[in-house]
C-alpha cells in the first residue's frame, strides 16, 4: 500500500509548500498529494483553495494575484512558529521532485474555478523534467481527467468523489478508461474495494489520519492512501 503524503507532510508542516513536501520525502513517503491552480498570469501554482485566505497572510483569490505577488504571500504565516514559506509554483517544485524517486499525485483544482488550459500547461512542466512516468492525475471534477486523456491516454488518472461516495465506482471508471478510484475513507468498505478491483481499478483512499482506518485500509487491500502523517503510517507499513 502506498503512502501519498497528503499536501506534503501537513500534518507538522504549512501544508503544500516546499517544506512539506520536503519533510515528506525525509519521513520516507511513497508518493507527494498536491493541488495546483492558475495565478493572474496563467503560471501553474500549488496551493489548495482558490482563496489565500485560510493558507496565507493574504486575502483574496489565487487567480487575482501574478505568480510574483504570490510567491510575496507567506503560505507558512499559521505555523506553530510562524516563519515564512512561500507558495511554490509546480515548476519550483517539479524541478525539486525530479531529483528524487517519488510519485507525485496532482489535483487539478477545476470545480469552483475552471482555469483555462491548465491541464495543457500543467502537462508541459510534466514533460519538461521528465516526470512522465512518475505521476498521477485527479480532480473532483472528472471532464478535467477527459481533458488530460486527451493531452496523452497513457497519463493515470483518479475519480476523486465528494464524501457521499460512489456506488459502483469500478464499472463507472473503467467505462471512462480512469486506472484509479480515489474516495473518503468514511465512505469506503471491504465490498467496494473489492468491486474496484474486479474491475482493475486501484483504490487510493483520503484522507487516513488514525490508526484504525490506516489498519483497515491495509487490511481492504487499498492501493494507496493519502495522509496528513507519512511517517506514522510508513513507519506501520514497513513494520507490516
Amino acid at each position: 500500500m502506498k503512502v501519498f503524503a497528503h499536501r506534503g507532510y501537513s500534518g507538522l508542516y504549512p501544508e503544500n509548500t516546499m517544506l512539506a513536501f520536503q519533510k515528506a520525502f525525509e519521513a520516507g513517503c511513497d508518493g507527494i498529494e498536491l493541488d495546483v491552480q492558475l495565478s493572474k498570469d496563467g503560471e501553474v501554482v500549488i496551493l489548495h483553495d482558490e482563496t489565500l485566505d485560510r493558507t496565507t497572510d493574504k486575502t483574496g483569490r489565487v487567480c487575482d494575484y501574478t505568480l510574483a505577488e504570490l510567491k510575496q504571500c507567506n503560505a507558512g504565516v499559521h505555523a506553530q512558529n510562524n516563519i515564512f514559506v512561500s507558495i511554490p509554483s509546480f515548476e519550483e517544485y517539479c524541478a525539486w521532485v525530479a531529483t528524487t524517486n517519488l510519485i507525485t499525485n496532482i489535483e487539478l483544482k477545476t470545480s469552483i474555478i475552471y482555469y483555462p488550459e491548465i491541464e495543457k500547461k500543467t502537462w508541459e512542466l510534466i514533460k519538461r523534467y521528465h516526470l512522465e512516468k512518475k505521476v498521477l492525475f485527479s480532480s473532483f471534477n472528472h471532464l478535467s481527467l477527459m481533458a488530460i486523456k486527451a493531452l496523452d491516454s497513457s497519463i493515470p488518472c483518479g475519480a476523486l468523489v465528494p464524501e457521499s461516495g460512489l456506488v459502483n465506482a469500478g464499472y463507472c471508471a473503467k467505462q471512462f478508461g480512469l486506472e484509479c478510484y480515489h474516495p473518503a475513507y468514511c465512505t469506503m468498505s471491504k465490498q467496494a474495494v473489492d468491486e474496484c478491483h474486479e474491475h482493475g481499478i486501484k483504490v487510493n483512499v483520503w484522507t487516513v489520519n488514525d490508526m484504525h482506518a490506516l489498519e483497515t485500509c491495509l487490511a481492504w487491500g487499498c492501493d494507496g492512501i493519502f495522509t496528513n502523517y507519512p511517517a506514522v503510517c510508513t513507519a506501520y507499513i514497513a513494520s507490516k
